[in-house]
């Protein structure tokens, strides 16, 4: 994981119904406490424009809002997983969404908790239908964007393209035998990049649909590559954190179903949060799930009190784990 550093300049706020933004104003981003007991401001960490990190923190950090948890709530745009991990350790988010495979990386867990696994991530591989390529070995001599530093996919595709056995090189001008040149571009940067013909596919973990993908098939045809043979092997090297699932028919206009690799996705929070805080946010979680799922969402979510609990490894914050058990009975 990168040393931290100060805010990234992709870092943004996206303030919800009626914040004012005052997280950015005080100290670590746990905020003041108001006369009841609960945070004047609390932050989560989501992710790029047109992704499902940031949506849902958008949803979350409202519903943060609405139900009284946080007087103030708002979600920041950042690089991904791995920006949001930062956030939690620098102080300047409590809440953060991140793929299992980022936040059990070493060092990635000295500061942080989680709160419940809330949906999966899809990892998309989206190649042009005109461009010939069937699957990911064809991927051979062809330029990747495969996400942006800060991003829990820029952590995913090089494990895929190795358990396909692919080299990569950031060297176009110098191809050799089965290497794919990579290009660290996000979600956007790289959609442009592949309507351009610059690259050749593109690497994304996020909710089905993802809004900019839809989007971008209206312009261009797309496709997806199934990626679900790669599972033998990202689980001998990883473990069992990674999951065949379905991308379904329709997801994408014109795009079939396609089964790929998914990924738990976690809320996670600084150990150091409140403990009625977080008890008061897994009850967000569980009895208001309807309001933190996107409208245009087909992914299978995972927001109930059965599911929440796996966690993929990473410890519960003890009063998350006490909510839960209560919960259970």
């Amino acid at each position: 994981m990168r040393e931290p550093a100060t805010p990234p300049p992709r870092r943004s706020v996206l303030k919800s119904a009626v914040a004012v933004g005052l997280a950015g104003f005080l100290p670590p981003s746990l905020g003041a406490c108001t006369g009841g007991g609960r945070p004047e401001s609390l932050t989560v960490a989501g992710g790029e424009p047109g992704g499902f990190y940031l949506e849902f923190s958008t949803l979350l950090a409202a519903a943060l809002e609405r139900h009284g948890v946080a007087r103030h709530a708002m979600a920041v745009a950042t690089g991904g997983s791995l920006d949001n991990i930062e956030e939690l350790h620098a102080g300047r988010a409590a809440f953060a969404v991140a793929l299992a495979d980022a936040a059990v990386q070493p060092g990635a867990g000295a500061e942080i908790a989680a709160v419940g696994k809330v949906y999966e991530n899809y990892v998309h591989c989206v190649v042009r239908k005109d461009s010939g390529v069937r699957d990911i070995s064809g991927l051979a001599g062809r330029r990747v964007a495969v996400g942006q530093p800060g991003s829990g996919t820029s952590l995913t595709t090089p494990r895929l393209l190795e358990a396909a056995g692919l080299g990569t090189s950031a060297d176009s001008a110098r191809p050799t035998a089965g290497t794919a040149t990579v290009e660290h571009l996000g979600l956007n940067d790289g959609i442009a990049a592949l309507k351009a013909g610059t690259v050749d596919a593109l690497f994304w973990s996020g909710g089905v649909p993802t809004a900019a993908i839809a989007a971008a098939q209206q312009e261009v045809a797309l496709g997806l590559l199934d990626l679900s043979g790669l599972l033998p092997e990202l689980r001998r090297r990883y473990g069992g954190m990674y999951d065949r699932v379905l991308i379904p028919d329709g997801s994408y206009s014109d795009v079939p179903a396609v089964w790929t690799v998914g990924a738990p996705n976690l809320l996670l929070c600084r150990k150091d949060l409140d403990d009625g805080t977080v008890e008061r946010t897994v009850q967000l979680l569980v009895h208001s799930a309807a309001e933190l799922i996107p409208q245009s969402t087909l992914g299978v979510q995972f927001l109930s009190a059965e599911s929440l609990i796996n966690t993929a490894g990473v410890p519960l914050h003890p009063a998350a784990a006490k909510a839960y058990r209560e919960l259970h009975g």
